[in-house]
């Protein structure tokens, strides 16, 4: 292939799990510590560069966009696109590539542990059966998922699918938003979040951190959710109130909470903290060895395809 003889590829140090072995092997990409060190590059060898490799946790900001004058293609690893200057980049005609198709299935995967975990006290079983209070008791009854109705909101995305096909499998119903893109799935859809909490044991959350979602789990929602319901959050930590989730858990508003997300990440507030009725993971619903190699892969046949079709 004619490539320029400077990498076209920029790309941030690998994430755990991931290679590219095609594009090593053929000496197209170079490895930036960050966006200020490609920044600094000088002005001809950052010219070179027709591809960003990047993840969304570290995005692609409109200063760095700035500095690569013949970007044409980003790659992002990950569903999240919130550090990622999207209108400027499109506005350059730039395209953006979030390799969110890999993450579908763990993040489901995910979601229903979460969900089991929150409704059959997990946390608190495995220290009745470790601190030896097994030996003198019978550990409290968990909650059934079977028959209880599951709300998700982003039903329609691939995630929210993912999830809806494990709970059918669990014997649970499903509820949703009132969005054209859920009328085809034959299942109740209520007019807003609130209305939705109000008809489901279970409220998860699959949708992005976009702001006009920014707390759209307030206060009124989790009253509605009430005192036998529960929230799941795989979604975006800003989803959710969090000043009013603590106050619901607290005051037995809402049942518990399980939450991989947090709007405060990676600093847990200590009131959440200390609560029993609440299940805590570090933003890893998307944390696997297998998502992450085949996020890589699929990455890897992307930037080739661009490279081999432009002769970058």
């Amino acid at each position: 292939m004619g490539y320029s003889r400077m990498q076209p590829v920029i790309a941030f140090p690998a994430l755990a799990g991931t290679s590219y072995p095609r594009l090593d092997g053929r000496g197209l990409r170079r490895i930036a510590e960050d966006s200020a060190a490609i920044i600094a590059l000088p002005e001809e060898e950052r010219a070179a560069i027709r591809v960003l490799m990047t993840s969304a946790s570290r995005g692609c900001s409109a200063e760095l966009a700035a500095a690569l004058p013949n970007l044409a293609l980003v790659v992002s690893q990950g569903a999240g696109q919130d550090k990622l200057t999207l209108q400027d980049l499109a506005a350059r005609g730039i395209r953006v590539r979030s390799i969110g198709e890999a993450v579908t299935e763990d993040v489901a995967d995910h979601a229903m542990m979460l969900i089991h975990a929150l409704c059959r006290n997990l946390l608190a079983a495995d220290r009745f059966a470790r601190d030896g209070s097994w030996e003198n008791s019978r550990f409290d009854l968990g909650e059934s998922v079977v028959g209880k109705t599951l709300g998700i909101a982003g039903l329609s995305g691939r995630i929210g699918q993912a999830i809806a096909a494990r709970a059918k499998a669990a014997h649970m119903l499903i509820a949703g938003l009132e969005r054209p893109s859920n009328r085809q799935f034959g299942v109740p859809l209520f007019a807003d979040c609130r209305a939705l909490a109000e008809a489901c044991d279970i409220l998860v959350l699959a949708v992005p951190g976009t702001p006009d979602l920014h707390h759209m789990i307030d206060a009124g929602v989790l009253a509605a959710l009430g005192p036998k319901g529960r929230l799941v959050n795989v979604g975006r930590g800003t989803l959710v109130d969090t000043d009013a989730l603590i106050a619901a858990l607290e005051g037995g508003v809402i049942a518990g909470a399980a939450l991989d997300v947090l709007e405060t990440e990676p600093s847990v507030p200590a009131r959440l903290a200390a609560l029993p009725n609440v299940v805590l993971t570090p933003h890893i619903a998307a944390q696997t060895w297998g998502q992450r190699a085949r996020a890589a892969k699929i990455a890897e046949d992307e930037v080739l395809a661009f490279l081999d079709t432009t002769n970058a």
